[in-house]
């Protein structure tokens, strides 16, 4: 490995930031073409990040597999800004990383901020994320980010900072294949654009508060063959706040939520949160061991046209019971073809390899016990085994955003997945 100087990249932005590679940075591989002046990070490289990043405005950056990105200075806590566009594209053998240094990966350190996240700007047009790693962002601003200088995603100081934020109601992003965790905030807060969110895993976030994945207006989405594990607040929390156009309309089907709400203390914390009229459609969804099910405002519902049904609800207790029965004084909601847990421990949907807690306490932040979930274990497989009650029962007639037209993102067209009649991202094996 050598250091590399005088990168093209340096002509735009004016940050000491140190590249360490086997190739060339500013020289795709061999064998691939991109835009002339596109700024290109080669398979493998290594980006040190001792300061805040900018993709200049009309500008692309192109990240090829294996190529990490390492934020390295803990005082400035550096934030990814893409003004122009930004196109990751990691495999599934070789993804493509944006962490900290190694000494801070690990649990004790999941919630530290040390960097500020992915921060698109309102002329980036076009980001793809595919099979990449976000984890330990959520840093709070400071007059000196660029996310506040540039009056990004909050105009005020103080405030964490997502793992990845788009706010161009007329551009596109595609987050596929991609794993989100250890984030201080939300994984992903979204205000613009049309957008899949598909096959990813979003594992644990939100010290205080955050959302797994956080939608305002202006948006149109299909989220389908997530799973979600211990999000602090919410796995979805749909809003049209902010009256942008278009309203926002989001196809949530096919995903699976496991051990979410606990650690909020508030009304909101649970699996899905609808409120300001935002128009949703949840099919086929699987929820489990979560402090609620779905929940909506109730002095700000979601629009009327919104559809909750069929949906499948697990507790293995009694607290996890109450919290996904019908209540219209807390808002809580059920839909009349859902599948849910009668008692503690009923319809059980028999993952492959997952053991259920032994001291559930969905309410733990509430009663301010230790109980919360327990440590995310990559060996477990949230498959159903035959037989599961989870699956069948699933429908697969409604019309999703992009089923047929899509979303293009560098010159290819994405469109959402076909929805499965199982329930939860997995089926059976």
């Amino acid at each position: 490995m050598r250091t590399f100087k005088n990168l093209m990249l340096v002509a735009f932005i004016a940050i000491a930031t140190v590249f360490t590679a086997c190739e060339k940075t500013d020289e795709p591989k061999k064998g691939k073409e991109y835009p002339a002046g596109s700024i290109v990070w080669p398979k493998d490289t290594v980006v040190t990040l001792k300061d805040h990043y900018i993709v200049p405005k009309g500008k692309s950056l192109y990240i090829e597999e294996g190529a990490q990105i390492v934020a390295s200075d803990t005082l400035i806590r550096p934030e990814f800004i893409v003004l122009g566009n930004l196109y990751a594209y990691g495999t599934a053998q070789n993804p493509i990383r944006f962490t900290v240094d190694e000494k801070y990966r690990n649990e004790a350190n999941r919630f530290k901020r040390y960097w500020g996240g992915i921060i698109c700007g309102y002329d980036s047009e076009e980001v793809l994320l595919d099979n990449v790693i976000i984890e330990y962002g959520g840093a709070q601003t400071t007059e000196q980010s660029k996310s506040f200088q540039y009056q990004l995603f909050k105009t005020v100081t103080g405030e964490g900072v997502p793992g990845f934020h788009f706010c161009n109601t007329e551009g596109s992003f595609v987050i596929q294949n991609c794993t989100f965790r250890n984030n201080a905030e939300d994984h992903i807060y979204i205000t613009g654009g049309k957008s899949i969110v598909q096959n990813n895993r979003f594992i644990v976030n939100g010290f205080d508060g955050g959302e797994a994945i956080n939608y305002k207006s202006g948006c149109i989405v299909d989220i389908a063959y997530n799973f979600i594990y211990d999000a602090n607040t919410n796995a979805f929390k749909m809003s049209n706040g902010g009256a942008l156009v278009p309203q926002l309309h989001a196809v949530i089907y096919n995903n699976t939520i496991v051990n979410s709400g606990w650690r909020r203390p508030k009304i909101k914390g649970g699996s899905t949160w609808l409120e300001a009229a935002a128009y949703v459609e949840l099919y086929n969804n699987l929820t489990f061991d979560c402090r609620h099910g779905v929940k909506q405002s109730v002095k700000e519902p979601e629009d009327d046209r919104s559809v909750i049904t069929p949906n499948f609800f697990f507790a293995s207790t009694q607290a996890g019971i109450d919290g996904m029965t019908p209540d219209a004084t807390s808002g809580q909601l059920r839909g009349a073809n859902d599948i849910f847990s009668a008692t503690p421990g009923d319809k059980n949907p028999n993952f492959t390899n997952f053991t259920i807690q032994s001291n559930v306490d969905v309410l733990a932040g509430v009663n301010k016990t230790t109980d919360i979930p327990q440590l995310f274990k990559n060996t477990w497989d949230f498959s159903l085994k035959s037989g599961s009650p989870a699956a069948t029962g699933g429908v697969t007639n409604f019309t999703r955003n992009y089923a047929t037209n899509g979303v293009t993102i560098d010159g290819k067209t994405y469109t959402s997945k076909a929805p499965s009649a199982y329930f939860g991202a997995y089926g059976v094996k």
